[in-house]
């Protein structure tokens, strides 16, 4: 059974928001006293839930979340992004010699997803087939979440590919029975099954050709 769809994780997959996304929080937790390392924000976060984000710094430090911090941070992301945001490196290259049909799977809100595929010109190669967990009401790592999607496009599991670059989105992937493309740049370790590691989305179509065939 060869592979005829591709599901792309979207923050640090496509598009370069990671830091980003972390300089924001890390900007609201200062207006709370807080001061938080970007770096190790990213490092320890990326790919989470944001409430589940929200929580466990809210309790380390000892702060509250007033109601306005999360529109206010959506608000701070969405400027960082119209300033800074930028494609990853080689993704555009890889999308356009994939004949797949692709789709972006992803735990934040469908119109930050969006945004970001607007303005880093990336938005042609998915159209509508964009999926959040806040409307499928499945989080990365649960795995229901990537077969969930698989179903609504009418494909197979084993006709799948997930592209992802957290921890959190691998296990998704592999968990669900998915062929998953670990872009890992940071040499994460990790022992889970059915997962290919790789460091530039410049060798994604090779990657996928290579894929063996599910029977």
């Amino acid at each position: 059974m060869r592979k005829t769809c591709l599901l792309f994780d979207n923050d640090g997959t496509l598009v370069d928001s990671e830091y980003l996304c972390n300089l924001a929080i890390k900007q609201q937790f200062a207006e709370l006293g807080v001061n938080l390392d970007v770096d190790h924000l990213v490092e320890h976060y990326r790919g989470k839930k944001m409430a589940n984000i929200l929580s466990i710094l809210s309790s380390k430090h000892k702060v509250p979340i007033p109601d306005n911090f999360l529109p206010d941070y959506r608000e701070r992301v969405a400027k960082l992004f119209e300033k800074q945001l930028k494609p990853i490196k080689n993704v555009e290259l890889a999308l356009s010699k994939l004949p797949q049909q692709k789709a972006v799977v992803s735990n934040g809100p469908k119109f930050k997803i969006e945004h970001a595929l607007r303005l880093c010109g990336l938005g042609q190669y998915f159209g509508e087939r964009i999926f959040s967990a806040y409307d499928l009401d499945k989080y990365k790592p649960d795995p229901e979440i990537y077969l969930k999607v698989a179903k609504i496009l009418g494909t197979k599991p084993q006709e799948c590919v997930v592209i992802e670059d957290s921890i959190t989105g691998v296990m998704a992937g592999s968990q669900a029975g998915i062929s998953t493309l670990f872009y890992n740049k940071t040499h994460e370790k990790h022992q889970l099954t059915n997962v290919t590691d790789f460091e530039d989305m410049a060798d994604l179509p090779q990657l996928i050709a290579n894929l063996p065939s599910a029977t």
